[in-house]
């Protein structure tokens, strides 16, 4: 794998994303972890030993080493739902330094359906750990997301292009405050959470602040895990098993499951009235067909997308900056990895020097010309670090020293 590594040219993203695919779409080809772990396992009939896989509500891409793109494609496309010709209609390709510049853009929160959502770069880490565990990261990757994660947290230290509070969940929190105007505890409109994931306690937290209500049910898988979160936020709780009750009573439900298959099925929904229900979840987990019923509003992910504020124009006039910013990391990124590129010349020049004092023809000449200070391996090291300063500067090839100092050897 080391030769293929040391030239980015072999580096690829593929993926998909909200910007030509719908929410429907991106579920048929969402990662859970265990889609992950027998991704992972097929890799090698791929041939592929260095990859990540990014699964978010937005988009799922794919990032490796391969001889071409199509061998990451079919291996992501193998491990999920969807058909890979509708994946391939619809994916973007990035080769070598545009697939290094996407990973920044995206981490940085430049790429994301709402700009400067920070959320990301808490996925890509999981992404990565995910993958290194399972020993499919290289240096090469290790070196590149610890650049990006740097620049990243650049961009968010340096600009505003994560100011204010935008985010899924509080898109949502936006929609219901513009549907409601009524919410505060006197209304007496009921909602029902359904999970409580990442989203669905950054969604319940932001309800109790932002609407100013705690007529606020919570239901998940665990139990437990709701009942922990109603007592720290003030809200209620119920059991899962008791979904039909309580879709009856409310009048706004979200659903931020994140499960394979829908939660909130049509049948919990027939013949119960006005209901605004908001699915956070990808894949959808809202069953389909509940669109069509009287009454009822469905709105996804990608609905919540569409509100602008001042709050995004305000970080759309920071894009500039941030962009700056990344040009500079991936200007490191890419000076360490020239450097890396001449180690092994590096190694051969030093390995040859070394031979070069020792050698019988030349021993008495180079030794008395490389001992004046004493420390052979001083002066060696001197030249070799002399040696790095010219290559990275000039970008000059190093096989010409190697040939040079053979022949002297050789005679």
């Amino acid at each position: 794998m080391g030769t293929r590594t040391s030239d980015i040219s072999g580096f690829y993203v593929v993926g998909i994303n909200y910007k030509k695919t719908d929410a429907a779409i991106r579920g048929q080809f969402a990662v859970s972890n265990e889609q992950y772990a027998h991704l992972l396992t097929l890799a090698p009939s791929f041939h592929l030993s260095e990859l990540f896989v990014l699964s978010t509500c937005n988009r799922t891409e794919i990032y490796g080493f391969a001889d071409n793109a199509g061998q990451l494609a079919g291996l992501l496309c193998s491990g999920t739902t969807g058909n890979s010709q509708t994946f391939l209609d619809m994916a973007y390709i990035k080769r070598g330094a545009e697939a290094i510049e996407h990973l920044f853009l995206v981490s940085a929160g430049i790429d994301s359906q709402i700009l400067g959502d920070y959320e990301i770069v808490g996925q890509i880490k999981q992404a990565v750990k995910f993958a290194r565990e399972r020993q499919f990261i290289g240096a090469f990757l290790e070196r590149l997301v610890n650049c990006v994660l740097q620049s990243s947290k650049s961009v968010k230290n340096q600009t505003e292009l994560s100011g204010g509070t935008v985010s899924v969940s509080f898109a949502a929190i936006q929609y219901i405050k513009e549907r409601f105007t009524d919410l505060p505890d006197g209304s007496g409109k009921q909602i029902l959470l359904i999970g409580i994931g990442k989203i669905g306690r950054n969604t319940c937290r932001n309800m109790v602040d932002y609407l100013g209500t705690r007529n606020i049910t919570l239901m998940n898988r665990t139990e437990e895990r709701a009942a922990e979160l109603a007592a720290e936020t003030g809200v209620g709780y119920a059991p899962l098993s008791e979904i039909g009750a309580y879709v009856s009573k409310a009048d706004i439900i979200l659903v931020a499951t994140n499960a394979e298959h829908p939660t909130l099925l049509c049948s919990h929904l027939e013949g119960q009235g006005d209901k605004l229900v908001i699915d956070l979840s990808i894949p959808c987990n809202v069953e389909k067909a509940a669109a069509q019923l009287p009454g009822l509003t469905l709105i996804n992910v990608d609905d919540l997308s569409k509100i602008k504020d001042e709050t995004l124009q305000k970080r759309q006039a920071e894009v500039p900056k941030a962009r700056a910013i990344i040009a500079e990391h991936i200007a490191e990124l890419m000076d360490w990895h020239a450097m890396r590129k001449h180690v092994p010349v590096l190694k051969a020049v030093k390995t040859k020097l070394k031979e070069l004092h020792t050698h019988p023809l030349y021993s008495r000449l180079a030794g008395d010309v490389l001992s004046v200070d004493g420390d052979m391996d001083e002066q060696i090291q001197r030249v070799i670090n002399g040696m790095a300063t010219r290559m990275r500067q000039h970008n000059q090839g190093g096989c010409h020293y190697i040939q040079a100092i053979n022949e002297y050897i050789g005679g």
